[in-house]
């Protein structure tokens, strides 16, 4: 038995192959139909795909066309191949827009789009498409069983993109300690985070570095300037402490508010010298 057991499973897997072949050149649809849903119930995505691309054109207007087009799309989203995926599932909404899958197809077309959305220091161009996509279904679809799941993809989303926000921000306050022109591009960059981005779990440290970088701008900045941006320093340690009264940097900011402090008076002297 253990020598019959393997040729047997060979035998039928070239069966399987060989009836594969023998309904890919036939003419007739109805039997690549049926071969094609047959390979999609066994799990056999790559080779039911194929023949779905074959007849899909074949079975528009018909029937069997929401079907055929329903499962290709998820044929593509089965192989992993989330462009086609995407873009499939939107086309099954278009054509059956009052079909009982399409509620199915809104949420594996979002997924799709999700799966594509790349690290938060690449572009993110598929991360906004996928929040959009997501956030459609999440307003359309609220009772859906795939809610809780397309709400949590999203705040990932959400996340990421915050993410990259909050790190340009920090790398130009990290470029910038001895360069004017970029410490101005981290105030602006760390102030429109924080009004972008109130709930985030980067505001506090952004609220931080925003201080750290009015600092040292005021620090370095021309007599004439230097009082209007120091003030503005201290304003953004104010804003620190009422927001995040035991922040976990307050030892680094008391320490920029003593050197705050020393240069306002030392700008007042000067200023009363002259």
């Amino acid at each position: 038995m253990r020598r019959i057991l393997p040729c047997l499973i060979i035998l039928v897997l070239f069966a399987s192959c060989s009836e594969y072949q023998k309904v890919l050149k036939q003419v007739d649809v109805k039997p690549k139909y049926d071969m094609a849903q047959k390979l999609y119930d066994a799990g056999d995505y790559k080779r039911a795909l194929r023949i779905f691309e074959q007849i899909a054109p074949k079975y528009v207007g018909k029937p069997q066309g929401e079907r055929v087009m329903y499962f290709l799309a998820d044929s593509y989203f089965k192989r992993k191949d989330f462009n086609m995926a995407g873009y499939q599932f939107e086309r099954f909404i278009k054509s059956y827009p009052k079909s009982d899958k399409v509620a199915e197809a809104a949420f594996s077309g979002a997924k799709s789009y999700y799966k594509l959305s790349p690290k938060y220091s690449l572009d993110q161009t598929d991360t906004d498409k996928a929040l959009m996509k997501l956030q459609g279904f999440i307003n359309t679809y609220p009772d859906s069983e795939f809610f809780a799941e397309a709400n949590d993809m999203a705040k990932q989303l959400t996340t990421k993109k915050e993410r990259k926000a909050f790190e340009i921000g920090k790398q130009f306050n990290k470029l910038g300690e001895f360069n004017f022109d970029v410490l101005r591009s981290a105030v602006a960059s760390l102030d429109n985070f924080v009004s972008d981005y109130p709930g985030s779990i980067y505001r506090e440290e952004a609220l931080y570095l925003k201080l750290e970088a009015s600092t040292n701008m005021a620090v370095n900045s021309f007599e004439s300037l230097k009082q209007d941006r120091l003030k503005n320093a201290k304003d953004a340690y104010k804003v620190l402490k009422k927001q995040y009264p035991e922040t976990q940097f307050i030892k680094k900011a008391d320490n920029l508010l003593e050197k705050i402090e020393r240069e306002f008076q030392n700008s007042s002297d000067i200023t009363a010298t002259k």
